[in-house]
């Protein structure tokens, strides 16, 4: 089986979104994960002053997230998939947060997106832009899915300011066979059967074998050096995902 890409894991997307939100919540530590990778975005104050963009936000886990790490950051998140952004806008959300349909590779040579209200609807392409760059990007469960992982790190290198700092949440395996031993028996004992039963087969199997074929989490670190980010660390999680779910952060220069 080819993955999904593009307009098609869009649609997939979509097509999921009713239930995702369910399927996640049955992960145990799936958003304690998600939070602690968005404190170790280390932003100060609480985020006052602080632009956050939520590059991949889905159903906007990764918002609440952000939000619970620095609640005073106005935070903008993306996603290419209207399904799961029409889910994340049905919650309650305060007035700093904004959404935007976009793919990230649309952003490109944007600066930086600007969105609408969690009720709205936005469209973000090259030249809707605000003129300040962001002072933090976050990524959850994005870059293994994009065609490109290089030119979607370009574009998160681009949107931060100087000294901007990135995080990716990210299901990339630690290289020992163990590791994709236990995520393939999750996905097979747990998370495929659940996709079959709601008609979302295909993008389960695609996020299974999707993160197999996906970067280690020791070469997704020499991808983000590659792409310009200096001070790359990756950072463990807990639980069933050791050695299959990681923070990396880094810096933009």
């Amino acid at each position: 089986m080819s993955l999904l890409t593009d307009a098609d894991l869009a649609g997939a997307f979509d097509h999921a979104a009713p239930t995702y939100d369910r399927m996640t919540s049955a992960s145990p530590g799936y958003h304690r994960h998600l939070l602690r990778s968005a404190r170790r975005l280390g932003l100060p104050r609480e985020g006052a002053g602080q632009a956050v963009l939520d590059l991949g936000c889905g159903t906007g886990a990764s918002t609440a997230a952000l939000l619970r790490a620095a609640p005073r950051a106005t935070v903008t998140g993306v996603d290419a998939s209207a399904g799961m952004l029409a889910r994340a806008r049905q919650k309650t959300w305060p007035p700093g947060v904004t959404f935007v349909h976009a793919y990230v590779e649309d952003l490109a040579g944007a600066g930086a997106a600007t969105g609408t209200g969690p009720g709205e609807e936005a469209d973000a392409r090259a030249g809707t832009v605000t003129g300040r760059p962001y002072d933090a990007v976050f990524a959850a469960y994005l870059f293994r899915n994009l065609a490109d992982p290089d030119a979607g790190l370009a574009v998160a290198r681009d949107l931060l300011r100087p000294g901007g700092r990135l995080a990716v949440h990210e299901y990339a395996l630690g290289g020992r066979a163990v590791h994709r031993a236990v995520w393939s028996a999750v996905m097979a004992t747990v998370v495929l059967p659940w996709g079959r039963r709601h008609g979302d087969a295909a993008l389960y199997r695609h996020l299974w074998r999707g993160v197999l074929a996906f970067d280690t989490a020791a070469q997704f670190a020499d991808r983000l050096r590659r792409a310009g980010f200096t001070g790359v660390r990756t950072l463990p999680l807990p639980g069933w995902q050791a050695g299959i779910t990681h923070t990396f952060v880094a810096t933009r220069p």
